[in-house]
């Protein structure tokens, strides 16, 4: 299988860690946009850190959006009570640009990438799809269980295979000062890591190597948008063309052909035409036919013309196929934007 080396890591993050805060602002956003003007171009950045929150970027809109307040209102709903002094540098986007998109064009030049597995009913790598669920796990212990309010929302999980099996399973998460590391252990492994993971036997359990995890988010550490893009894919086990998703419509292709080639990928395992499959799409900028469509199976059998025949790559057909014009970007924008079967580049049709 061409996605799996002997030794592989993978890993994934709670929604309060800082990149992912600023994903969820700047997808919160978008989708406030697209609520009031379906039509909205959005390219927005948000950056954050020790209690300053900057959102900056392209947006062109009918809506009448308060930024501000809806960072604000993200961040609390996350679980954070700090004060945050915002400042808002928002453009209309580059009519240089608005040219080409205006026409049904791409947004920008780029690569993406799309892949599925028969090895999970997720249609994902098992080992991707248990690091989310440790992460996801974390928060929800966190927000539904009184035992654990003593979990902060910042956190980070871990899984390191090594032939074929789990080797090491790593947590690192916010936690009150006032409980030991040795009881933060023993109730993650009791109620989130064996849970997930099942038998321990033979695998190390790291919890907090560091000692201590108290300071979280943005007090520990600056967030930007877009810098968990392996944990937004594959897990880095695939190829990624560099471009992140969260604070972009869906005429930016680096978003919504990603999402059509997992949408393909899926749909060929799906069939059962493949095992395993990889789809390639390469754009230019203004220009509504992409450069490339390109796919392989788990043997290297060019399945291109296939794809090509089945799946229209045309920023304006992927946008009407998954119905990109509405707002259900914020859902995407914790705990990866594949395997999630309420999506629409997740239906099988």
């Amino acid at each position: 299988m061409f996605y799996k080396p002997k030794t592989y890591t993978v890993e994934s993050v709670t929604a309060g860690h800082p990149d992912k805060v600023c994903d969820q602002i700047s997808d919160a956003i978008l989708d406030a946009c697209l609520r009031q003007d379906p039509m909205s171009r959005a390219g927005i950045e948000t950056f954050g850190g020790h209690g300053t929150l900057m959102i900056g970027g392209e947006v062109t809109t009918r809506a009448n959006v308060d930024y501000a307040a809806i960072a604000r209102e993200v961040y609390k709903n996350i679980g954070y009570d700090q004060e945050l002094e915002i400042l808002v540098k928002i453009a209309q986007q580059s009519p240089d640009i608005a040219q080409g998109v205006d026409t049904g064009g791409a947004g920008d030049q780029g690569i993406m990438y799309g892949y599925a597995t028969e090895e999970t009913p997720e249609f994902m790598p098992e080992a991707v799809v248990r690091v989310h669920e440790l992460a996801e796990k974390l928060e929800n212990l966190r927000r539904n269980n009184p035992e654990f309010s003593w979990l902060g929302p910042d956190g980070k999980t871990q899984i390191t295979i090594v032939d074929g099996e789990i080797k090491t399973v790593l947590v690192s998460t916010q936690h009150d000062e006032n409980i030991s590391q040795e009881k933060i252990k023993v109730l993650l492994i009791e109620n989130l890591i064996k849970p997930v993971i099942g038998d321990l036997m033979g695998i190390e359990v790291l919890v907090n190597p560091t000692g201590k995890f108290v300071q979280g988010g943005f007090e520990a550490d600056a967030g930007l948008t877009g810098r968990k893009i392996m944990v937004d894919t594959y897990c880095g086990l695939v190829p990624h063309g560099g471009g992140a998703f969260s604070g972009k419509d869906p005429s930016k292709v680096d978003r919504s052909a990603a999402y059509m080639a997992r949408y393909a990928a899926k749909n060929i395992v799906a069939r059962g035409l493949a095992k395993e499959c990889l789809v390639s799409v390469a754009y230019a900028i203004g220009k509504a036919e992409p450069l490339m469509v390109g796919a392989i199976d788990e043997n290297g059998k060019d399945l291109s013309e296939l794809v090509k025949k089945e799946f229209d790559f045309c920023p304006k057909s992927i946008i009407e196929r998954l119905n990109l014009r509405t707002p259900i970007f914020q859902a995407t924008a914790a705990y990866g934007h594949f395997g999630k079967r309420d999506l629409p580049w997740e239906v099988i049709g």
